[in-house]
């Protein structure tokens, strides 16, 4: 144990984290990692599967709805999207097709964030809209891993749920402030699409996530919600 010294640089370079840890591997003559030999997987757990199914029933999702997930937590504040840009994410996708559903889910800490996206969301709907964007309470891990499956697209930040739903073969829309596609995109095979929407160049990109030198989270607040929702559309459309 301990035996040999593998180089690794301080700076954050554009290279994808896998790709990084997998140089451990590659001292003891592993071969160089593949996202089609070796995606990340997570096994759906059949209970967890059932009750997604029951409580999307529950709220009047049927097999014909085009169900779409917006995660809208982060565990830490460097990667969380303001609640008005998800909120007109949820709406302005509701709003484009009658078959679609939006599912708001947060981590258990953030119920609250969840219940105003929600909430601001229906706000910018019509009357007959608004039961489109749903409340679903929370979900385990488990069952977001299920949700993926069922969903026909997943949105959200650089955070464990996006990577959980990168399990799945459900199109994602990763939005990216601090952090670069390049290094934390899904690890996942070419064909099951992921779009990354963020701020572009920026001095302070990427950081290290400790303190925001602007002052202004200027890495997620210069993403503009119509990117989201044009990187949304683009996947819905993407054959599976």
């Amino acid at each position: 144990m301990y035996t040999r010294r593998i180089a690794r640089g301080r700076a954050l370079r554009p290279r994808h984290s896998v790709e990084n840890q997998w140089d451990l591997l590659a001292a003891l003559d592993v071969p160089a990692p593949s996202r089609e030999a070796f995606p990340v997987e997570m096994t759906v757990d059949p209970t967890a599967a059932a009750a997604v199914a029951d409580r999307l029933a529950g709220v009047g999702v049927g097999d014909a709805d085009r169900l779409i997930v917006i995660h809208v937590s982060a565990g830490n504040p460097f990667r969380r999207w303001p609640i008005a840009s998800f909120a007109a994410v949820a709406a302005g996708l509701a709003s484009r097709d009658a078959r679609r559903r939006v599912v708001v889910t947060s981590g258990p800490s953030e119920r609250d964030a969840a219940d105003r996206v929600i909430a601001h969301a229906r706000a910018q709907l019509a009357d007959e809209d608004r039961p489109r964007v749903l409340a679903c309470g929370e979900f385990s891990l488990d069952e977001l891993r299920a949700l993926a499956d069922r969903a026909a697209l997943y949105i959200g930040g650089d955070s464990g749920p996006m990577h959980i739903a990168a399990t799945s073969r459900v199109p994602i829309v990763g939005l990216y402030g601090p952090t670069l596609p390049a290094r934390s995109a899904p690890w996942r095979a070419g064909d099951s699409p992921a779009e990354s929407v963020e701020a572009g160049d920026l001095l302070c990109r990427p950081c290290d996530q400790r303190t925001c030198a602007p002052g202004d989270f200027r890495c997620l607040t210069s993403i503009r919600p119509q990117q989201a929702i044009e990187a949304a559309e683009r996947a819905l459309r993407t054959p599976r």
